[in-house]
């Protein structure tokens, strides 16, 4: 009988490598901080007004940790559109797990529900929404990319939107901020060549969050479950895994691409 055997030991595949989820206290990013935790990984848990919520999922995952009194996931303040937060979000990680982080994940994002139109959008929601979303994914890749460890192991993944396959009224300036994103992307996971630092975007289509359902109808709501073949919406659980696959060694040959998970809602 192996050593592993004989003392129950579980061999997770991100054990103790560092992953930073920007948007982490809520909806699709709280998803993720949790799976990526049950497999392993130790978490910093962005955010960027929310404390209570952000403490509540790391609370979650050190309460499940199997290690008693040592802490496996922390919460960290930081506006994902200024560099100098960014940067100390980095930094926060690296002196609380002494370790350079393994896989960051950008899935903090606006959404604005108000604008039937494009032409209809006022510019100061233009111009957040690009602020956060395309700045924002900028920003934290530009880190990324010069922090991660290298060698191997290295993960960048950044939520985009299925808005920006099916291009649907009223998502103008959302779906142009997300295709941005994957553009850069696509474009990184070249220039990151021999770092062994992969890069990779997943797009949800539509996830039953407060994103979502925020300013929507019952009716609303109820035809874009008919237009789906899955007859559904998506749950955040139906995401992370996903990503779950792709930061992990076995994704490593996945490079460069743009994932849609939508059920098939196009």
């Amino acid at each position: 009988m192996s050593e592993q055997a004989s003392t129950g030991a579980v061999n997770l595949p991100l054990q103790d490598r560092v992953a930073i989820v920007t948007g982490g206290s809520r909806g699709i990013g709280r998803a993720i901080a949790l799976h990526l935790a049950s497999l392993g990984a130790k978490i910093v848990i962005n955010y960027s007004s929310n404390s209570s919520q952000a403490e509540l999922v790391a609370s979650q995952i050190n309460s499940n940790s199997s290690t008693s009194g040592c802490r496996r996931a922390i919460t960290v303040q930081a506006d994902v559109s200024d560099p100098a937060q960014v940067k100390s979000l980095f930094e926060a990680a690296e002196s609380t797990f002494n370790s350079q982080p393994h896989i960051f994940i950008n899935s903090a994002g606006v959404l604005d529900p108000k604008y039937p139109t494009l032409f209809n959008t006022s510019i100061q929601d233009f111009d957040k929404t690009f602020r956060v979303n395309t700045r924002g994914a900028f920003l934290c890749c530009k880190e990324a990319a010069n922090r991660l460890k290298r060698g191997g192991g290295g993960r960048i993944i950044c939520l985009s939107s299925s808005q920006v396959g099916s291009l649907r009224q009223g998502f103008g300036a959302y779906a142009a901020s997300k295709a941005a994103v994957e553009a850069m992307v696509k474009v990184m996971a070249k220039e990151l060549k021999g770092t062994g630092i992969t890069a990779n975007c997943v797009a949800p289509g539509p996830i039953a969050t407060e994103m979502f359902f925020d300013g929507k109808t019952e009716e609303m709501v109820r035809k874009v479950v008919e237009e789906c073949p899955l007859g559904r919406l998506g749950e955040t659980h139906d995401v992370a895994p996903v990503v779950g696959f792709l930061v992990s060694d076995a994704g490593e040959w996945v490079n460069g691409q743009v994932v849609r998970v939508n059920g098939g809602y196009v």
